[in-house]
């Protein structure tokens, strides 16, 4: 009779805990920050084809930052221009866009950069509690003892002092170590150029392109910009881009192309 009663316990127990409910996944959720004034349109071909792709095209360039939201946690993607920018530094400041949703600074926990120019760079130094993540041969050229020409080195001058934290990375990087947001290694504009990955429970998966591309038609065309650090990891990551994009149904969104603002809500709005 005990044996009895000790077996339906035990099945008791065990069918407990195959009825209890699985941890719920962290919400994830994307929106994107004004991080400078557009420029007027201008003539693409010069610079940003160095087969001359584009004959007599005009574009308008944009300043894209991102706010991602995991669960409780939040990481913002590129921090755009300083405010002290002439003619194209922001008109609102990341630390004051991001008190409109009541997040201050020592909120940010992760600061993702793409790469190390100043449009993307611009307003790091706000986030010195923040772990910064950036590829390794990003970090290698930032924290140099004389950095080269186009590296902003000066705004990362926490991290180079040891002050703040950071996590060169050289390969991907599982940013939550759930799969929902991937920094992906796409090197060629510069060394340790990086884009990013946010699977979203409604949208899909987006990738944000960093400098990978810098509008749609250079997407289009596999275009190699003539102030490229490397044309064939350039050509290689933009390759590597449209693979993930079309093996995930994913959206992608040219940081810099204004035609792309759209595919995501008004800030303050979330896609999700």
């Amino acid at each position: 009779m005990n044996r009895t009663l000790t077996m339906l316990a035990f099945g008791a127990s065990l069918f407990a805990g195959l009825a209890a409910p699985a941890l719920a996944a962290p919400e994830v959720s994307l929106a994107r920050l004004e991080c400078g004034t557009p420029q007027d349109p201008i003539p693409v071909n010069p610079r940003f084809s160095d087969t001359f792709a584009y004959g007599d095209l005009k574009l308008q360039f944009v300043y894209s930052c991102y706010l991602i939201k995991h669960g409780d946690d939040y990481m913002l993607w590129d921090t755009g221009h300083a405010m002290t920018m002439p003619k194209v530094a922001p008109k609102v400041s990341l630390v004051d866009l991001l008190a409109k949703i009541d997040v201050k600074p020592d909120q940010i926990k992760y600061v993702g950069i793409s790469h190390y120019h100043a449009d993307h760079t611009g307003q790091v130094s706000s986030f010195p509690k923040a772990t910064l993540l950036i590829g390794a041969k990003e970090w290698e050229a930032i924290s140099a003892p004389k950095p080269a020409e186009g590296v902003n080195y000066k705004p990362f001058e926490s991290w180079i002092k040891g002050e703040s934290k950071v996590e060169p990375q050289a390969q991907d990087k599982d940013v939550f170590g759930d799969g929902t947001v991937i920094m992906l290694r796409t090197p060629g504009h510069t060394p340790g150029h990086s884009s990013l990955l946010v699977k979203l429970p409604q949208m899909g998966a987006v990738i944000l392109t960093g400098d990978a591309v810098h509008f749609r038609e250079n997407l289009d065309s596999d275009g190699v910009p003539s102030f490229n650090y490397d044309r064939a990891q350039t050509v290689a990551s933009l390759e590597r881009i449209k693979k993930i994009a079309a093996n995930l149904k994913a959206t992608i969104i040219i940081q810099h192309d204004a035609r792309d603002v759209e595919k995501l809500p008004a800030f303050p709005a979330f896609a999700k």
